[in-house]
Order: structure tokens, then sequence, then C-alpha cells
């Protein structure tokens, strides 16, 4: 499945092309390498997502072409979270 798709599916990210400015912004990392919007993801991968201040690092558990609002969340695990200080 494609990244910026998984983003939007998982609730992660609210829009599509949101998501998809977010990568081509070099603000998302897939195990650890740049990602972009049509990057591949599998089950097992760990994003990394800036959310402005914050870090945001989660394991992709699963992959669902629809999922519901309140089950969106069982398709990651969040591994990290944390506050990125700019000077």
């Amino acid at each position: 499945m494609r990244l910026d798709k998984f983003l939007k599916i998982s609730r992660l990210i609210k829009r599509r092309t949101l998501a998809k400015e977010v990568a081509e912004q070099g603000r998302i990392k897939l195990n650890g390498s740049q990602a972009k919007a049509s990057t591949n993801v599998s089950a097992g991968d760990e994003l990394t997502i800036q959310f402005g201040q914050k870090l945001l690092t989660v394991r992709v558990n699963d992959l669902r072409e629809n999922v519901k609002k309140d089950e969106a969340s069982s398709l990651y695990t969040i591994v990290k979270e944390e506050q990125v200080n700019r000077e």
C-alpha cells in the first residue's frame, strides 16, 4: 500500500493530499530512510513523522483498504513520541 494512502486510512494524517505534501517536504522516514508518498508500506515497517515540534514514531501492524474510524488506530502502534527543540 502507498504511504500516503496508509496515512489517510490510519487517520495519522486526515487527507491524502496533505500526507503527500508532508512526504514531499521530507518530514517522513520509513525504516530510517527518507520516504516519498508513493513508497510502499508493509506490516512491520517503522514510520517516523514530524508534526511541527513533535516527532512521532509508529510501527505498522496491519494494512487494510477500508477501516472504520474507531478501528483505525489498530493499524499502527505508537513506539515513541518526542518533542523536537529547534533553535
